[in-house]
Parts: C-alpha cells; structure tokens; sequence
C-alpha cells in the first residue's frame, strides 16, 4: 500500500479512541488525533438537522488535508467529517458505526453488525473494533509482581466500566456482580485483580475496597500497562455488560469471557444482540453460570477490516 497519513476525529470516549486507533495503527498509518464535539445546542440535536458548517464544530480541525485518510467514529465526529470531505477531494473517509446520515457521505462505514445495516460501501463487524493486538498483550510486562501475582496463579479479573444511557452502575447492582464473584470464583481459590476504565466512578472503587478488603488487588487508577497485564496473567475474564469495546477487546484473548450483567434502565435492542451473537459463537458466558473452561478461534475484526481497506486503497 502506497504511503497514507490519516486524520482520526473522535469525541475522546475510550471505545470510540480504541476503534480509530486500532483501525489506524492496523493499516500502519501515521495518525494525528482531534478531539471534536458539537457547540451547544447542536450536539443535542438528530445529527441529519445539524447544517455541515465549520461554525457548529467545537475542537481544532486542519482547513485543508491532502492525500490523508479520514477515519470518525462517533455522532459528535459526524459533521467535521463531512465539512472536510466537502472541502478536501482527495480525501478518503471512513466512519465507524452507524452514522445515521446518507451513507454516500462516506468512501467507507465500518459498522458491527448488531448496527444492522447493509450497503455498497458497509463493511460489518462481529463486535467492535479496537487497538489491542495478541501480540502486545503477550509482550506486556508483569506489572503485578509486586503484588506476588504471576501466571502461574489462577486468577481472575474483573474489567469495570461505567454508567450510560442503559446502567446507572449503582452499589445495589455492582454489591450483587461482587457477591457472584466471591461465590463463584473467589471460594474456589481463585486470585481476583480488578481494573477500572476512565469511566468508572470512585464511588465504585471505594465500594470495592470495602467488599473485598485484603482478597482482591484493585488498581484504583487507569492504567493501558495494568489493563494489558491483567488480561495477560488472567485464566479467566470477567467484563461488566456495559460496553461492547471492552467486550471486543477482551475476546483477542481466546479466553473465557463471563460478562457480568445489570439491571438496564431501558432496553437496548443493540447491546442485547451483540450478547447473545458472542454467546452463541461460545466467547462469552454470563456471570454466574458454570465455570468450566473453554475457548474460541481468535477473533480479530480489526486485522481483518484492515486487509480489506488496504485492497480497496490499493
């Protein structure tokens, strides 16, 4: 593939940075990375009534870009897409998930296939893409010796998220996830390392320390090095329901995945399709179900769509 630098456009969420990245660095580009959003009160408005305009943008985005690759991924990533495509002829751009405008907008839409939607220049997903490779989880360093945690243990570990539009991530749910942990996991010998995300609250973390006390390592802070080695020394993985990057990411591991479900305030017929189509390809079980050990082909969407963007450049 002849030489490309890409422009990535996210709102900085960490599943929509995964993705863009991941794409990114699987088609061996250089990258630079604009944070955007909308101004008020367009971010809050359907993304087709929002006018394609500089003036509603809100983040630095180059006036001109020549020979670049484009890759969104977002609502709010939307519209300085599309002014830059407007203003850019050469410009190839690609947009992860749905983006609800006129696919014509866009050379390229990367959309998982619980997105559902299809058309001449949609390429479908099984999960999220996103920027954890095999390899770099294998070449990651034991961070946790320190804690006289190695390989050799049987361990656990619990990846948190956050709340959003479906879970509120309150102590009566997570109290019941810790509880199912213990019982399952804990009282059989296993070693429990817990990982939050940027969007855990500390609340949460605080809530944690208490209900483990000393039977748990948990890393109070984000950390990529930590999240790596964690997925590295574990036997076992455990995700809360709530994003389907996290999910995704876990699932290069070929090992066994129980997502830790909650009480949803609304339904939410997307995430209740990528659940059930990773579990019927046998990656994830739910949380308390039986524990025996299993395991999956390697699943790897991002390499995948990456061979499939290069011939298309080429």
């Amino acid at each position: 593939m002849r030489y490309f630098k890409a422009l990535l456009l996210t709102e900085g969420a960490h599943g929509m940075v995964s993705q863009v990245e991941g794409l990114a660095k699987a088609l061996k580009l250089d990258f630079n990375h604009c944070f955007v959003n909308l101004k008020k009160p367009w971010r809050y408005f359907p993304i087709n009534l929002v006018p394609v305009s500089k003036s509603v943008i809100d983040g630095k985005i180059p006036d001109q870009i020549e020979n670049q690759i484009l890759i969104s991924c977002g609502k709010n990533s939307i519209i300085s897409s599309l002014f830059l495509k407007r203003n850019n002829k050469n410009l190839f751009n690609i947009h992860i998930q749905n983006p609800k405008v006129n696919f014509s907008n866009f050379d390229l839409i990367v959309a998982p296939e619980h997105d559902q939607i299809k058309g001449s220049n949609v390429l479908s997903t099984f999960g999220a893409l996103h920027y954890i490779t095999k390899q770099e989880i294998e070449n990651s360093s034991n961070f946790f010796s320190k804690y006289n945690l190695s390989e050799k243990d049987k361990i656990v570990s619990l990846i948190l998220g956050g709340p959003n539009r479906y879970y509120d991530f309150n102590e009566i749910d997570l109290g019941n996830i810790f509880l199912s942990i213990r019982d399952h996991f804990l009282n059989k010998g296993f070693k429990l390392i817990l990982v939050r995300s940027r969007r855990t609250p500390d609340n949460i973390i605080d809530f944690a320390k208490k209900f483990f006390l000393n039977s748990a390592v948990i890393i109070d802070f984000v950390s990529k090095e930590f999240y790596l080695s964690a997925l590295k020394l574990s036997k076992t993985i455990i995700v809360t329901c709530d994003s389907t990057s996290m999910i995704s990411e876990c699932a290069i591991t070929q090992k066994p995945i129980f997502v830790a479900k909650m009480k949803a305030k609304r339904r939410n017929n997307r995430f209740e399709y990528f659940l059930n189509s990773f579990r019927e390809k046998g990656i994830i079980k739910f949380l308390g179900e039986n524990t025996d050990n299993w395991s999956y082909p390697e699943l790897d969407e991002t390499k995948r769509i990456a061979r499939i963007i290069k011939e298309r450049l080429n």
